[in-house]
This record gives structure tokens, C-alpha cells and sequence, in this order.
């Protein structure tokens, strides 16, 4: 597929993994007019639920990914920890969107950090770590606190850890070293906010963004999201041209989320990117012309780009395992849709732990602290545990 016709109707669109992420862009593909065919190891996975078809096996498995090439006319994913190897593999047979390229700069932290400074932005001060030397060296230019991450495998906070003395930073340097061979040793930001801003790029290079999201994270894991984000015009400004020369420089087909530290001066840092939708962008579906989800798909099946523009404020916020009670009994859902302006989405996953993301709430409101105050009120004060 060139891009110069779209995919026609009915046709099979690959999705390596199946989580909500996979789930939400099968439903927007099948609203389009299109089957999807997932790939997960999970059969009941979020996805797997909904999808036309399952190839049952493993994200890491060159033979299982290109098992793809037989179904889908075109593929994307939802999550990052896809060997970006074999997805290079399934890209000589058929189109994959985004790129293997971007998805391997996206898989390991120095070569993000180092793609986003080539393309003009701004990242914390950071160094690599990969023994304990190094980290005497990274601690002579770089200022307490700092965080240690691993480079490769971490999310939702997993994979990190602040250290605010030096003693600190050597035992949580000796600790992730067990599970990963590099880190990244990074100052820990002044924050004065979180941003993301999630792009869409087409297969001729005309690209959109909706309109940056401001983000509270608990416990490393998005917790509430927000928009319009309450940041100056040029704060906001900054992080949309950030986002967009990334995605440009990046040459990105599909959709991105490019997020961004805020700090106390108003600087404009990218923390990371993730190359597939975003948890933060959940609220598109009921805020925008063109959810996120349905965007993607438009991307990669060559249609025209859909409508980023949010036409009131809304939020979004999580729901995780930590809602659930200690035997598995759901949250109350008939009181969570009491709430005027409230939609609910469940992913269907069986069990339900701690920090682990079960759905979540969206809310448009008059305003965005009204939306805000609508998810809270609906999702109830008892904070995650996790």
C-alpha cells in the first residue's frame, strides 16, 4: 500500500498485542468498515475479545508475527515491547505503521533522548549508567535527586528509582542492574507540570495534534488527565512544536504520544515517547470529532486525517485492580454512572491487582476543573494503593 488509495473496505488490519489499547482501535476499525486480526498469547485478552480474529502466541516470536502477514493488509501495535526485529521482518512482507525504526528508538532510553536532542528538543540532564564506575561518573556532572532507570522494559513506573543521596543512587544502580545491562541516570525535574501531546501523521506527511493533555501521575502510573491543559499559550506552544518535529523528524505514520515534563522555569522537557495511542488521549472518544483510536486506523489505512480538535473540557481517569475488592468484586458501576457528563470503559481483563489498568472514566464538563471534579466524583476518593 503506497498511500495513494486506502486500504479498501473489509480488509484485515493487523494489531500486535492485545490489550485496551489493541481493543479501542479494533472497535474504531470495525466502525471504518474494516476486520482486525490481534496478536497476543492471551485469548481473552482486552482485544482478543472483540477482534475478528486471534493469532494466538508470543509479541517476541519472529514466526508468530509474521504468522500476521498471512491476515492483515496492514499492521500496527499497541504496545512497545514488540521484538522491533521481527516487526522489521513482517515490514518486508506487508506495511507496518509506525516503523520498526521508531519503534526500536522508542524501546530503549538513550537512543529516544538522543533522537529528540537531534530533533531539537530538550531532554533533563542525563548519563548512562552501565556499572558502578559509571555511576560515579554521573553523579560528579549530574545534580541530587536523580532517577535511575532502566533503558529498556520500563512502564508505568516500573524499572525506576528516585534517589535523593548518592547511597541511594549506588543501591538502586546495583539493584536494576540485576535486570537490565544499561541505565540512565537522569536529574530529577523541578515539575511544575506533566504534558503530552499526542500526534497523527499521514503516509503523504500531513500531520495533526490534539491539544496537549495535563497529566497527574500516582505511584508512576497515569492516574487523572486533562484538557485543556492549564499551562501558559507558550508553554503549550513550545510542547506542540516539540511534538510535531518529533514526529516529523521521526517520519512517523499513525499516531504518537510525545510526553513532556514542564518544569519550574516553564522549560519544555520530553521525558518519552510512545509511538501507538495513549492512556492520556482516552478522552478523545468522547470529546473529540476523531478518537485517537480511529485516527490510527485512518493512518494506516492511507484515509484522510480526522479532526483533533476537543470541543469542551474533559478528563479521563483510571480505574485500576486497586478499585476492586480484595476478592475480585468490581467497583459500584451503576453509582460511577449516576454522575452527569460520565462514561464508563471496562477492558474485559479477568483479574484485577494493584496498579493494574481495568478501564477508566472520561467526563466532558463547562469547564476543565468541572470535568475533573466529575471523574473524581464518580471514580470516588479512596486513593490507589498500589
Amino acid at each position: 500500500m503506497t498511500g495513494a488509495r486506502p486500504l479498501p473496505l473489509g480488509s484485515a488490519i493487523g494489531i500486535l498485542g492485545g490489550g485496551q489499547l489493541g481493543q479501542m482501535t479494533a472497535v474504531a476499525a470495525r466502525r471504518l468498515g474494516y476486520r482486525s486480526v490481534v496478536l497476543d498469547p492471551d485469548p481473552a485478552s482486552p482485544a482478543a475479545q472483540v477482534a475478528d480474529q486471534l493469532i494466538q502466541g508470543s509479541l517476541e516470536d519472529r514466526a508468530s508475527i509474521e504468522a500476521m502477514a498471512q491476515h492483515a493488509a496492514v499492521v500496527t501495535y499497541e504496545f512497545e515491547n514488540v521484538s522491533a526485529d521481527a516487526v522489521a521482518a513482517l515490514a518486508e512482507r506487508v506495511p507496518v505503521h509506525p516503523s520498526s525504526d521508531i519503534l526500536k528508538t522508542s524501546q530503549h532510553r538513550l537512543r529516544e533522548k538522543a533522537a529528540v536532542v537531534r530533533l531539537g528538543g530538550q531532554v533533563p540532564p542525563f548519563a548512562a549508567v552501565g556499572s558502578p564506575a559509571d555511576l560515579e561518573a554521573a553523579l560528579s556532572s549530574l545534580r541530587l535527586p536523580v532517577v535511575i532507570k532502566t533503558a529498556t522494559g520500563g512502564y508505568d513506573g516500573k524499572g525506576q528509582a528516585v534517589a535523593r543521596t548518592a547511597a541511594e543512587a549506588r543501591a538502586a544502580v546495583v539493584q536494576l542492574l540485576q535486570v537490565c545491562d544499561t541505565l540512565i541516570a537522569e536529574e530529577q525535574v523541578d515539575l511544575a507540570l506533566e504534558l503530552s501531546v499526542i500526534c497523527a501523521r499521514d503516509q503523504q506527511g500531513r500531520l495533526a495534534t490534539y491539544p496537549a493533555a495535563e497529566n497527574r501521575h500516582v505511584h508512576g502510573i497515569l492516574d487523572v488527565s486533562s484538557t485543556p491543559a492549564r499551562a501558559s499559550g507558550a508553554v503549550l506552544g513550545r510542547a506542540d512544536a516539540v511534538a510535531r518535529q518529533v514526529a516529523t523528524g521521526l517520519g512517523l505514520v499513525g499516531v504518537m504520544a510525545v510526553e513532556m515534563f514542564v518544569d519550574q522555569q516553564g522549560r519544555v522537557l520530553v521525558n518519552e515517547i510512545a509511538p501507538r495511542p495513549h492512556n492520556s488521549g482516552h478522552h478523545t472518544i468522547e470529546a473529540s470529532a476523531t478518537s485517537q483510536f480511529e485516527q490510527l486506523v485512518r493512518m494506516v489505512a492511507g484515509l484522510p486525517l480526522g479532526d483533533t480538535r476537543v470541543a469542551r473540557p474533559a478528563a479521563m481517569a483510571n480505574l485500576l485492580g486497586d478499585w476492586w475488592g480484595p476478592d475480585g468484586t468490581p467497583p459500584d458501576v451503576a453509582r460511577m454512572l449516576a454522575v452527569p457528563g460520565v462514561s464508563l470503559h471496562l477492558y474485559g481483563k479477568a483479574a484485577a491487582r494493584p496498579g493494574r489498568k481495568m478501564g477508566h472514566l472520561t467526563a466532558v464538563g463547562d469547564t476543565v476543573e468541572d470535568a475533573v471534579a466529575r471523574v473524581l466524583k464518580a471514580r470516588g476518593d479512596r486513593p490507589p494503593t498500589a
